[in-house]
């Protein structure tokens, strides 16, 4: 038959639209989407126009406003001058801190019991039940605020680590170098030269080196079947060139010359007599680095009385140098004179600013230093790393709590695993443990995964509860005193349900790709 004698396709018919089983779930879809988009238009222009009527403007603008209050736990660089951008910042950090920090304590927490409570051995796997019950059959509020009161209430106050006359104290440091008090816990931070980006990078190129270890021993094994030893070889592949980064840089560094820049100062003028005459001394600290670190300690040597102001980065502890909040700071000797010309030409000021005659040197590539208790006036913990007890009671009740589900997961995985498994890699003679770390963990994650991911966003979703204990994150911060008080409320909670379905979706698309490595792949 020939398209001369092909009978004539039938023209297009509105009806189609509705009657033809071609273009009806379009005609449905399309329809479903306009109505949908004119009650978000409805809705949206309805509350543009109330806001309007209580003189109010739907706008972003309130973010660059002064924030005006302090943020207890702050991972980046904070204080009550900043915006409220800034404070929904860090609010936003402090959760995605507690976040990171609750699931990966919540998953060993989780495999490890998952594990016992399939142990052979009655008490043990009693012990793990109890604890699994125990934790997900209590609100998790009760559980933070348990443990929140537990630090609190049952932890000695810092006066107690103060030595008395005779040099004793009532509680002595763990390890010389770790207090738990009421306060929060005390421990030691590390502080950075300024070349610690090398050592960084070495780091970087040893985890690469790691990765391709691990991906040739398993190459290898899948070829020939010979289990090739990987942990004391990675263990090598991770300490020699940091250790040998780390003495190198460190060579380095302490050739790089520290002087004092001091206001009120005479040039000539040591940092001795510099105490004596100024008194005490406002020191602008920056614990993160290792010359403030280093100075601390030549201050301490030299008996000078001074007082720490804590700041993030140069360019704050020189800000405050220049308004007076502080009097002492730690510059490179190749710098010292280009900080006091640039202070001096900030309008207003009138004071003698001078190079004190002493000399130090950066320091090591990375410091430690240690928390001391102060043997005068207030007493408080100088040096070291805080870390505060709201955020430790959330941080342990997310993992608690999230981990009694986990385990449940993960025990309900094994047993999906066929009994058979594992009894052809006894017959084998792999030993228990290399079993269930090679044959019945990797075949169990298929399973475990999956749910897996929806106890991650719910951890994460309810660290919003940490208001009940004072750690500021997103909801203290931009969800409470922001928008207290600037009224912006619609704007505010708009702000914190996006970062919330952000952070949510970066969680699912993370745990999603490593759950599609991990399944079968069809031949």
């Amino acid at each position: 038959m020939s398209t001369l004698t092909d009978p004539p396709k039938a023209a297009f018919r509105p009806s189609q639209l509705i009657y033809d089983t071609r273009y009806r779930s379009i005609t449905i879809q399309v329809v479903a989407l306009i109505l949908l988009c004119i009650a978000f238009y409805w809705l949206i222009n309805n509350t543009v126009q109330n806001l309007a009527n209580l003189g109010k403007e739907f706008n972003f603008s309130f973010l660059g406003s002064r924030a005006g209050y302090d943020i207890n736990q702050r991972p980046i660089a904070y204080d009550n001058s900043m915006t409220h951008a800034r404070a929904a910042l860090v609010g936003m950090t402090n959760t995605i801190l507690v976040s990171a920090l609750g699931c990966i304590m919540a998953t060993i927490i989780g495999v490890i019991i998952g594990v016992l409570r399939l142990s052979n051995n009655w008490v043990v796997s009693r012990l793990a039940a109890v604890y699994v019950e125990g934790f997900r059959n209590v609100p998790l509020l009760l559980w933070i605020i348990a443990i929140f009161a537990l630090f609190t209430e049952g932890m000695d106050p810092p006066n107690t680590f103060r030595p008395n006359a005779d040099g004793i104290a009532q509680n002595e440091m763990f390890l010389g170098s770790v207090a738990v008090t009421n306060q929060g816990t005390f421990m030691p931070g590390l502080a950075w030269s300024s070349l610690a980006w090398i050592l960084s990078l070495v780091l970087i190129a040893c985890m690469a080196g790691i990765v391709f270890l691990r991906r040739r021993a398993r190459a290898i094994q899948a070829e020939t079947g010979r289990i090739v030893p990987v942990f004391l070889p990675a263990l090598g592949v991770l300490i020699v060139p940091m250790v040998l980064g780390y003495f190198a840089l460190s060579a380095v560094s302490q050739r790089n010359d520290q002087v004092f820049v001091a206001l009120g100062a005479q040039s000539g003028m040591d940092l001795a007599s510099y105490a004596e005459a100024s008194g005490r001394i406002n020191f602008c600290s920056i614990p993160s680095e290792a010359s403030t670190i280093n100075a601390e300690r030549y201050m301490q040597s030299t008996e000078v009385n001074f007082r720490r102001g804590d700041f993030f980065g140069d360019d704050d502890a020189r800000k405050a140098l220049a308004a007076g909040n502080c009097s002492l700071i730690i510059v490179d000797a190749s710098e010292a004179d280009a900080l006091i010309a640039e202070i001096e030409a900030t309008p207003l000021f009138n004071e003698p600013i001078a190079v004190l005659s002493d000399q130090l040197v950066e320091g090591r590539v990375v410091e430690v230093h240690y928390p001391v208790m102060t043997e005068r006036g207030i007493p408080r913990f100088e040096g070291g790393f805080q870390v505060r007890n709201p955020l430790i009671a959330l941080w342990l009740a997310l993992s608690l709590y999230t981990g009694a589900f986990i385990a449940e997961i993960v025990r309900a995985g094994i047993l999906a695993v066929s009994r058979g498994q594992s009894e052809a890699a006894f017959a084998l003679g792999l030993r228990p443990n290399r079993t269930m770390r090679l044959v019945i963990l990797p075949q169990a994650l298929r399973v475990i995964v999956p749910p897996l991911i929806s106890q991650f966003l719910n951890l994460t979703k309810n660290s919003s509860l940490a208001i009940a204990v004072g750690y500021m994150d997103v909801r203290a911060t931009l969800g409470g005193i922001t928008i207290n008080q600037t009224g912006r409320e619609l704007e505010g909670i708009l702000l914190m349900g996006m970062f919330y379905l952000a952070l949510s979706i970066a969680i699912s698309a993370v745990m999603n790709f490593y759950n599609n490595r991990n399944t079968l792949k069809e031949r």
